[in-house]
């Protein structure tokens, strides 16, 4: 019952918080310089200002800013994104169309940060002096300053014109024909680069951050009682160290997600990689205000939920936090 309390508390947290970036994007978005109703005017062709004024009243753009946000925000309860300007479509029929990709994308790339920082942060912690610890101390410096889109263009050089092995751009192949399995492995083939791209930043700080962590574990005292009962050296550092320092892994991944969806717009930009970060990057520039809108609400509620998932996962991987320290 402490638990189901506690999802309920975050939760309506975490709406809170929702609403208050959606009023906040709103006035932001709508003060930044220019037109809506200009740009699809100018995507129309010259009109008059009967039909300008049309165009207003047709999307409610002739209505003062806080009626506007009071008619957006009772769309928003009924699950109405409003309609693009650019795309003529419902917004939750745009997002649900590039979701998948984005998502796929910021998955693969958390877990292969994950997964490979964490096995090199073990591993460099159980050598502080060794070679690897300090290869470890240098790529995490190097991978976190270089900027994301520097790197994907960097990878892009290297693999696909010094050594042509990954696809450009793109999610799969313009003339591709096959059954599901084979569009499984050219998604996958597609995905490399932009993955590695984005996970790359990411790989840097958990592998900083996991050596940080065991080899203050591995000097604590259990992890001596453990060795001196005759444990395996495999069996002290991944079964008793390695749980006791996942806990400001876990919280880490839980922040970096949010910065993982941001991180995808310029990594979809680069790799023309038909997800969300590439439809807001397309809704900036033509002043479709619903879908950047719409996008920039999608992620707030999935930072929301990724950090609620992280305190979950924290009650799970640590029993103090769930009997309140006893």
């Amino acid at each position: 019952m402490g638990t189901l309390r506690y999802i309920l508390q975050r939760l309506f947290y975490g709406l809170i918080l929702i609403t208050g970036v959606v009023v906040l994007n709103f006035f932001l978005i709508h003060a930044a310089p220019g037109d809506a109703a200009e740009v699809i005017a100018g995507e129309m062709g010259g009109i008059t200002e009967e039909m300008m004024a049309e165009i207003r009243a047709n999307y409610g753009l002739d209505q003062p800013i806080l009626v506007q946000l009071g008619l957006y925000l009772s769309q928003i309860l009924r699950g109405d994104l409003g309609m693009s300007y650019h795309f003529n479509q419902p917004v939750t029929t745009l997002i649900g169309q590039r979701v998948g990709a984005t998502i796929l994308l910021a998955l693969s790339a958390q877990v292969l940060a994950m997964v490979l920082g964490v096995v090199l942060g073990v591993l460099a912690a159980r050598k502080p002096q060794g070679i690897l610890s300090g290869f470890v101390s240098v790529f995490s410096t190097v991978g976190y300053a270089a900027p994301v889109f520097w790197t994907g263009l960097m990878l892009v050089v290297l693999f696909s014109v010094v050594v042509p092995i990954f696809p450009v751009e793109g999610m799969i192949s313009a003339r591709f024909r096959g059954d599901a399995f084979d569009y499984a492995l050219n998604v996958l083939h597609h995905l490399v680069l932009p993955a590695s791209t984005l996970a790359i930043l990411f790989l840097a700080q958990y592998a900083r951050l996991s050596r940080a962590a065991m080899i203050e574990v591995l000097g604590a005292d259990y992890v001596r009682t453990a060795r001196a009962k005759g444990l395996g050296e495999w069996r002290v550092t991944f079964h008793h160290a390695l749980r006791n320092a996942v806990l400001p892994i876990l919280t880490v991944a839980g922040i970096q997600f949010g910065n993982l969806i941001s991180g995808a717009l310029l990594v979809e930009t680069v790799f023309n990689w038909p997800g969300m970060g590439r439809l807001a990057f397309d809704s900036v520039l033509r002043r479709d205000y619903p879908t950047l809108l719409g996008v920039l609400f999608f992620a707030s509620a999935v930072v929301v939920i990724a950090n609620l998932l992280t305190d979950l996962s924290y009650r799970l991987a640590d029993p103090r936090i769930r009997t309140g320290g006893r």
